[in-house]
């Protein structure tokens, strides 16, 4: 657990030093390597972690974790090509509901955690509704380029989205005439993917509307007429010049806000969603990361920082239903139907490949109130029940007996362990572990259900 001098609320972001904040993590005796701060970095960086995966962390330590969880060894590029094929095969539906499934089960099973943690993101970041491009195999398409720079460079992702089909489609963008410039597209680049609110002007949108005509999308390809491009003179972000599409994302990068907002975001993801960080705590990774732009390089300077690891970023974040619900599979070693699982999560407000704005998921408090606490209990419930809908995946008894403990009060103690890292109150603590037992593995459901329903379980 944390040190008890650690567990006081965060101090004001702004009297937090940036040198400091950003540094490496060095464990020491005020601050252990330990079970909580290993649970903590497999919630963020990860969908949750496993009983072996957090005793091989707590041996590796903080440093060769992090590296690879960036880079594991395992043949990510084979696992990702045979999902690819088993989504191109569902592509031929008519919804992105079959497409659901296949990334659930990626998310189970990928030896690269991470890079659907990335993906994930990158898809709320750029937003789009399958039942807006009505075309599932544009879609997943879309998501697949998402996940091929989801963790290299934000350049090369926004310069090939910025041409993407499924893109243009959900942008309205999908017939960019000479003599009707779509300004949906420039307008949803420079408010939420780049610049964010305040800093451009409409007349930016509209000039960069101009720099975008003669792209069309054609029977799900894309195509240049040059005919309909516009090819005079333009002013845009403070320059002028005879600017084409190309241009428009060069200029936005070139523009200070664009890392600015991207560092906010991650650290909402990363760090804390709680706490808004101040200019001084952004502004140097800003900086670094508009030299290159390497996604990878600021992930892992985060996840390395002495600010990850300190009462500012722990159990800062809401999970969101994905994450919630894939820390109980993960710690419970199983997969589970994937179909009635994109339902459910759809139910709860996660539907992927359909957020619900240009924005994604408003995330945070949103995914908490009286009727979705609720929703997430009987979900839990359905998952660690021994019958129908999840037909008994989930085993607590199996997996607790497996690592050791036999007898229900050791098995017990083994789920606040793993589901928990053991971080709760004495009297929380207590309350889980006082009631009457009856059969085992029945009592153990019962009692696994109790703590993924618990506050703590829904924090990342």
């Amino acid at each position: 657990m944390f040190a008890q001098n650690e567990t006081k609320p965060p101090p004001d972001m702004k009297t937090i030093d940036p040198q400091w904040a950003w540094s490496p993590y060095q464990p020491d005796t005020r601050r252990p390597w330990n079970l909580a701060r290993a649970g903590h970095l497999y919630r963020r960086a990860a969908f949750g972690a496993d009983w072996n995966q957090l005793q091989r962390t707590l041996d590796e330590g903080p440093r060769r974790t992090i590296e690879r969880l960036l880079a594991p060894q395992a043949d990510v590029a084979a696992f990702n090509q045979q999902f690819d094929r088993y989504e191109t095969s569902s592509a031929a539906s008519n919804s992105t509901d079959a497409l659901r499934p296949w990334w659930l089960m990626r998310m189970m099973q990928s030896p690269h955690p991470l890079l659907e943690k990335m993906t994930l993101f990158w898809h709320g970041h750029f937003a789009l509704s399958g039942a807006k491009v009505k075309n599932t195999r544009l879609m997943s398409r879309y998501v697949q380029q998402l996940r091929g720079e989801a963790l290299g460079r934000f350049d090369s992702m926004l310069t090939a989205l910025s041409h993407d089909p499924a893109v243009l489609l959900d942008r309205d963008a999908g017939a960019n005439r000479k003599s009707k410039p779509c300004e949906h597209a420039p307008r949803e680049l420079m408010a939420g993917t780049c610049l964010g609110n305040g800093n451009f002007s409409e007349k930016d949108i509209q000039e960069a509307a101009r720099a975008f005509t003669g792209w069309f999308v054609l029977k799900g390809q894309v195509r240049f007429i040059p005919r309909e491009y516009d090819s005079d003179a333009k002013q845009i972000l403070g320059e002028r010049g005879n600017f084409n599409d190309t241009d428009v994302v060069r200029l936005l990068l070139k523009q200070p806000a664009t890392p600015r907002l991207l560092v906010r975001k991650l650290y909402r993801l990363l760090i804390s969603e709680t706490d808004e960080p101040s200019d001084a705590i952004v502004e140097p990774l800003a900086q670094s990361f508009a030299a290159e732009y390497d996604i990878a390089a600021l992930v892992g300077l985060m996840l390395r920082s002495n600010l990850f690891f300190s009462p500012v970023a722990y159990r800062r974040r809401i999970k969101s239903p994905v994450e919630f619900t894939l820390g109980i599979v993960k710690g419970l070693e199983a997969t589970v139907p994937a179909v009635r699982l994109g339902r459910d999560l759809a139910d709860l407000g996660q539907n992927l490949y359909e957020p619900p704005t240009s924005a994604g998921w408003p995330g945070g408090r949103h995914w908490i109130n009286p009727a979705t606490s609720l929703a997430r209990a009987n979900l839990a419930f359905a998952l660690l029940s021994p019958k129908k809908p999840y037909e008994g995946k989930l085993d607590p008894m199996a997996v607790a007996q497996k690592h050791g403990h036999q007898t229900g009060e050791a098995a017990e103690r083994f789920l606040l362990d793993l589901f928990l890292q053991g971080d709760v109150e004495t009297t929380v603590r207590e309350a889980v572990l006082k009631h009457k037992r009856s059969e085992p593995s029945q009592e153990l459901r019962r009692t696994a259900h109790i703590i993924v329903s618990l506050p703590e379980f829904q924090l990342a």
